[in-house]
Order: C-alpha cells, then structure tokens, then sequence
C-alpha cells in the first residue's frame, strides 16, 4: 500500500494509454472469468478456443467504444461520478452490441456469439471493476496527502453555490483545501450534511473556527444582510482567517464555476449600503423620451451615468468628455451591451470651450443635461486654483448659459461634500459653480408694467437648475480605496494622513441612482443631499484593507501617517451654517434649504474672477474666491494670509 501511494505522489497523472490499457485488461479479465464462473470453474469444459474468440470481439468492441467515450482522458485522481460513469456506459454498450448480435443469431437458429450467461457476468464484473478501480485510485491519492498540508475552509452557503463551490474546490485544487464545515442561516439546514460535510448555524461559527484551525472562509452566498457579512468578515480577520468570495451564477464560465474566478472580499462590498429603491419608474417616464447629455462622461460618476441612461433607452443620449481614450471605450461599452446604435452621440470636447459646446448644443438638442464633468484632486487644485476656476467655474457656467439659451429642460450639476465650509481651493471652486446655477434660477426678468402698477416678476425659467451633493465615491479615480491597494500591491507602507480622519463613503451606482432621481424630483434651485450613513475612519480602513489581503497591520505592512494635506479636512459636512434641511418622500434623500443669490452681482463677481484666473494670477483668483464664499477658510498655508486680510463679500446672499 505504502508503494502504492508513493508512486501515486511521483506519478500525479497517468498517461492516456496505460489508462486505455487498464480499462481493456479489466474488461478481458472480467470475460475470462465469466467463462469459468458459468460453468463452476470445471477446467474440463472449458475449451481455451472460445476464450480466445470472446477475447477478440471483447478487445475490438470494448476499444472502438473506449475511443469513441473518451474514458481514457480523464485524471483519475480527480474523477467524479459524472466521469466514471462514462467507463460504465462504454462497458454497456459493449455488452448491449454483444447481446443483440446474440438475439440476431438466434433468430437465424444459430449459437449465440457469446453465452448469454457469460455477457451478464461480463458486464458487472468489468462495470463494477472499471467504476470501482477509479475511486479506489482516488481515496488512495486523498490518504496520500499529507493532512498537514491541508487548507482548512469553511463555506458559508449550504445550498446549490456551497455545494458547487464544494466540488470545484477538491477537484482543481489538488486537495490542497479541505472543506470541513458549511455555515448558513437556514434553520432547515442546521444538522444536516453535503457530501459528508456537516451544516452549522451562524452561531456555531467560533466551535468550528477554533477546533478545525480554519485558514479560509469562502462565500457561497451574496444575498444576506451587509451588516451579517461584515460580522463575520470581522470575526474571521480577527482571528487571521482569509475571506474569499464566489462570483454570482450569471458570471461562472459557460455556466462553470472555475476556481480562478474565487477572489478575495472588496472593501467596497463592506462599505456599501443596501440598495436604495429610488423612483425609477418616473427616470424612466421622463428620460426616455429625452435627448440626454452627460459631461464628464469618461470619468467615475460619468460614466455610471452614462450605463443606467443608456439602459433606460433614451430618445438619444450625447457623452462628452476631454479625454479621448476614455470616451472612446465607454462609446464600445455601450453599445456593446446597450446596442445603441446612431441613438448614442459622441462628442469629444472641452466644457471651457464655448465654441465647442454650443456646437455640440447646436447639433443635438439636449433637453436634460447631467453636468458631472470636474477636477476633484484636492492637492493638485490647491497648486492649481487658476485652472480650477476655468475647468470648474467657467465650465459650469458655459454648459449652465448654453442649457438656458437652448431651452433645456433640466440642468444637473453634480457637486461635492467638499463645497460646504470650504478649506480648498477644489471645494469652493464647486462652491462657486453652486451659486451661480442658483442665481440663474433666481434670475429676474426686466419689470413687466401691469394695470399701471410696475411690479418685478421672478423669471419662471424653463430650465430648472439642480445641484446634488455627494461625500466619496468608492472606486472613483483618485479615491483612497486604489491607492491603498495599490500600496498594498507594492508591500507598503500604506499612508494615512492623520489618525483621526475620518469619510463618509458611497456606491458609484448609489451616487448615480440619486442623481437620476434627484433630476425628477427637482423643481429647480434645489441642493439634494443623501444619507451617507456612518463615517468611516480611515486608519481603520486601512488596517482592514491589510487583513482582507491576507497581512498584518504594522508586521507585514507598516502604516505610516504622513499629515494632513494643504486644503484638507479631517471631516466633511453637507450643511453650512446658513443652510437648513427638509425631507422629501425617500427618507434617503433631503433637499437643503439654501440661500438665495442675486444675478446680476453673482455673474460680476464671478466673470471678475474668470478674468482673474485666465491670467494665471492664482494669490488673486483665490482672494476673489474669498470675496464670493465668505466661508472659505483655507488650510493651506500658502493662502492662509488671505484669511487675515479683510475682504468685503463680492455679493450677500437674500432669503
């Protein structure tokens, strides 16, 4: 047994002929001894010619079929019953050829071609050994294994997925993971066993965790509750077990799962929240029959946007972006998936360049404009506020004028967290962008003369202008999340920049959802806000990120602290001090009360800054920027001086 098991480990796989070989020789064998079985092993009237005949047809039927079933290409080792029980059907219908030649003969009064006696021993006999032999090879290779060696997993999902899981695990990972338990919440389950593996509840998870010594958990499921999966993602990193993830049905090859489709946890699924059940019913009644633009359209938010519009199908939806490359393998992605065909407009452009934009306006008519088209490095806008103002203020302002001179309907200004109580330049430069699409909703018309009496009348714009606020985007370019893991990659040290720092978080999919909502439930001059839920510290998100990969915080990568950046706060906010809050029917989902602004003087100010800034003159861009958000307190030393100055507001707000 010992040499047998050792050649088993020095020779993994056998080759294809010794294989066909050992097939044929049972069935051989199983002939003879047929022959001697039917007749009571009585040497004496056995005669050796009839042997040698059922040996021939045996050999010829048993080899054409074993090519034709392929029973020698399996790996033995790591055969299942679905494999094996090609051997036994390529034994049967070598069995079945031979009885109906018997049936045949006998109609013509002829001797059978092989005892019929003989065929039926045949046949169990060689199935049996075939089948037998195949597990037998199998279990030796299991024993083996060094159980030292063994990876000790848990799967939580009892059902379909676990048991799945379960077989593609131990047939392609040379047994190098052994599944000792499955966990699931199913009470029906509780007790009970796959495959030998026994299924225990959520709350037996620490006495099979510690007994087993369990080094990996996988997840079979995606359908239970966040709160549930971080539980038990925090448990298992506790105690150094590395958390792995199988992909949903839909997405296994060729309806397959293979084992390199098993990946570790994402952050991003502990952070994100439950979906929230937005109005899409009306995002479908009003943007389908639209022409939908996007800018931004390359970026993180853009491009999400760009996916749920193109889904909803609309009259024709125009992405715009600067970035050529990036466009261009959204334009392949939609209509890839979407088949937009001639719907779908491209156009690639800058949003500062008037020309350019009201070109674009000219040729396709939007009627619903989604402006998500920004800088959003807080750092590099603290070096650059110049460029700040053009991408961020004028852009805003050209798409903003031009969604008003051609009558849009709706205007969407995607904005930030960062806006509110501004430390940097990025923040007010948004801030910025914010009152000036609220004045023009407040704009005035000239006095209208009416029964003698002159009386101002509010401008009831055909364009309803709205801003949404939104704190960090998981997985958006430049976020924390893909410079973590790409330090982690690299062995560290992962940076944080201050101890206490702490973010609120969201899906790109989730941010997008309340943008296209926000869109219908605005009425113009509205600041939609979310619940962004509860703050995450950095630190300890990091610290998470290093378990999750399977290290240790401090031992395997070092976390190092390296400052707050100029312009950067430790929190962020969604309300200034003169702003107030009101529900609307998705608890969700709130609108800001927010201060009124005058035309006339907003646009002044902010064409006085736009001047600025096409000089280059970034100390007196962010002076002017001062002037217009009174609240704007820089952090960064370079333009803390300012604050000390004594600036008069360019404009004050009107309720």
């Amino acid at each position: 047994m010992k040499n047998l098991r050792k050649f088993l480990l020095r020779n993994r796989i056998a080759p294809k002929w010794l294989i066909f070989l050992l097939d044929l020789s049972i069935c051989c064998v199983a002939v003879i001894y047929a022959n001697y079985l039917r007749l009571n092993f009585d040497f004496s009237l056995i005669h050796f010619k009839d042997i040698v005949d059922d040996l021939a047809a045996t050999i010829v039927i048993n080899s054409v079929l074993f090519y034709i079933f392929r029973t020698y290409h399996g790996i033995i080792r790591l055969s299942d019953f679905q494999e094996a029980s090609r051997s036994i059907s390529a034994v049967f219908y070598s069995f079945f050829i031979m009885l109906v030649i018997n049936v045949g003969l006998g109609m013509f009064q002829m001797p059978p071609f092989i005892p019929t006696s003989v065929l039926f021993i045949y046949f169990f006999i060689s199935s049996f050994s075939v089948f037998g032999y195949r597990l037998l090879v199998k279990h030796l290779y299991r024993l083996s294994v060094n159980q030292d060696d063994h990876i000790h997993v848990v799967i939580y999902g009892a059902e379909l997925n676990g048991s799945v899981l379960k077989k593609t695990i131990e047939q392609t990972s040379n047994n190098r993971f052994k599944i000792v338990a499955f966990i699931d919440d199913d009470e029906n389950l509780m007790g009970k066993t796959i495959d030998n593996v026994k299924i225990y509840s959520l709350n037996q998870v620490k006495n099979v965790i510690k007994p087993w010594q369990i080094k990996m958990l996988f997840f079979a499921r995606q359908d239970f509750e966040l709160s549930k999966k971080n539980a038990i993602v925090d448990y298992c990193l506790e105690h150094n077990i590395k958390v792995m993830n199988i992909p949903p049905m839909r997405e296994w090859i060729q309806g397959h799962l293979n084992i390199s489709q098993l990946r570790e946890v994402r952050i991003e699924e502990l952070l994100g929240r439950p979906q929230i059940n937005l109005n899409n019913d009306h995002v479908l009644d009003m943007l389908r029959s639209k022409n939908v633009l996007i800018t931004g359209a390359a970026g993180s938010i853009g491009s999400e946007l760009a996916r749920q519009v193109a889904s909803i199908h609309p009259h024709s939806l125009i992405i715009c972006d600067q970035t050529e490359t990036g466009l261009y393998e959204l334009e392949y992605e939609l209509q890839k998936k979407y088949n937009l065909g001639s719907t779908l407009k491209v156009f690639l452009g800058d949003v500062k360049d008037e020309n350019s934009m009201n070109n674009m306006f000219g040729m396709y008519m939007p009627q619903v404009v989604f402006h998500a088209a920004a800088y959003k490095h807080v750092p590099m806008m603290e070096n650059h506020p110049s460029e700040a103002i053009r991408n961020n203020v004028l852009g805003t302002k050209v798409l903003a004028d031009l969604s008003e001179a051609y009558g849009v309907e709706r205007f969407l200004l995607v904005s930030t967290d960062k806006a509110i109580n501004p430390t940097n330049v990025m923040g007010a430069s948004k801030r910025i962008a914010e009152i000036y699409c609220q004045s023009l909703q407040n704009k005035e018309t000239p006095p209208v003369v009416d029964t003698g009496i002159i009386h101002l009348n509010r401008r009831n714009s055909k364009t309803k202008f709205i801003t949404t606020r939104f704190g960090n985007v998981l997985g958006s370019n430049g976020s924390v999340i893909p410079r973590f893991q790409e330090q982690i990659a690299m062995g560290g040290p992962v940076t944080v920049t201050h101890p206490e720092i702490i973010r609120f978080f969201m899906t790109i999919p989730e941010a997008c959802s309340l943008v296209l909502d926000a869109v219908i439930m605005g009425n113009g001059g509205e600041v939609f806000l979310f619940d962004m839920g509860e703050p995450v510290k950095i630190i300890d998100l990091a610290r998470k990120m290093i378990k999750l990969a399977g290290l240790t915080p401090g031992k395997d990568i070092e976390v190092k602290y390296t400052g707050l950046r100029p312009g950067e706060k430790l929190y962020e906010e969604l309300l200034n001090d003169e702003e107030q809050v009101i529900p609307t029917h998705n608890k969700k989902i709130l609108v800001a009360k927010v201060v009124e602004y005058d035309y006339e003087t907003v646009s002044e100010s902010i064409d006085k800054l736009i001047d600025i800034a096409s000089e280059n003159k970034d100390m007196d861009v962010v002076r002017q920027m001062k002037r217009i958000v009174p609240e704007f307190v820089s952090t960064n030393p370079v333009y803390e001086a300012l604050d000390e100055e004594i600036l008069t507001p360019s404009f004050s707000s009107h309720g």
